[in-house]
Parts: C-alpha cells; structure tokens; sequence
C-alpha cells in the first residue's frame, strides 16, 4: 500500500465561524465610526471654509471701497494744488504789474 502525503500530525482545522464573526463586526463597528468622525470633521471644514470666504469677499469689498475713496481724495488735493498754483501765478503776474488781459493772453 502506498504511503498518504502530508504528515498525519497536523491539526485538523477548526473554523470557529462564531469568533470570526465578532471580529468581523468589530472591525466594522469600527470603521463606522471613524467614517462618521471623518465625515463630522468634514462639515466642520466645510462650515469654517464657508465662513472665511464671506469674511474675504466682505473685505475685498471693503478694500475697494476705501480704494475708490481714496482715488477721490487723490483727485480733490491734486485739483486744489492746481488751484492754489493758478492763484499764485496769478499774484505774481498781476504783481509785477501786467494787466488782466495780458494775463489771460498768456494762459491761453
């Protein structure tokens, strides 16, 4: 008769279906649960993200407001600089003695 292969001491296998089973839904258990805290983490990102962008839109609006208030500000200083200037070509011509209408033919 021939010999059988293998060893005949290895031990017969015994599937305890029952512990796997509680393995199994432990793991899973587990895995719910860090998908429910990924998932809670996410909508406090969302949240925090939704946040800082109206606060960034609220001061860019603001930036440009101040930016067109400026420009403004800008333009009135350099019309009276102008202003002030005219006037003080004006003193001095009429200073030195030159007429009203010789004064306009010159700033034509």
């Amino acid at each position: 008769m021939p010999r059988t292969k293998g060893s005949k001491n290895k031990p017969k296998a015994i599937n305890d279906y029952a512990s796997q089973i509680a393995e199994k839904q432990e793991t899973i258990a587990s895995l719910n649960t860090e998908i429910a805290s990924i998932q809670k983490a996410i909508e406090e990102q969302k949240n925090t993200l939704k946040e800082k962008k109206t606060a960034l839109k609220k001061a860019e609006k603001e930036a440009a407001s101040l930016e067109a208030k400026k420009a403004k500000a800008d333009a009135k200083a350099a019309e009276e600089a102008k202003k002030t200037e005219a006037e003080a070509v004006l003193k001095k011509l009429l200073a030195s003695g030159m007429s009203a209408d010789e004064i306009l033919e010159k700033l034509k």
